[in-house]
């Protein structure tokens, strides 16, 4: 059985994720107008960048949304975004 600062640190941990999502889902919705993906090939792109950046996926999801605003993306995400991006094409292709 949990204890009550277990409990406390899940509670807490939920929290940030749903102040999170939205934020992942419009990334979510930029990788799918601009490259025709469906929402869970969105996900799958923004994972493969975050776990080969080494960045939090909604870091990733804040930084692909600024792109919207002119801003450029980070050197250590631009850098495995192409990755991510022939990886799902090649996977759509098979």
């Amino acid at each position: 059985m949990p204890t009550g600062e277990q409990l406390l640190a899940e509670t807490e941990q939920l929290k940030k994720a749903l102040e999170r999502r939205p934020i992942v889902d419009m990334a979510r919705g930029v990788l799918m107008a601009a490259w025709s993906c469906t929402a869970e090939e969105g996900w799958q792109i923004l994972v493969h960048v975050s776990q080969h950046s080494n960045t939090k996926v909604h870091e990733v999801a804040k930084a692909l949304i600024a792109t919207t605003q002119n801003e450029p993306l980070p050197a250590h995400i631009e850098e495995h975004l192409p990755a991510a991006l022939a990886r799902w094409r090649a996977s759509r292709d098979e």
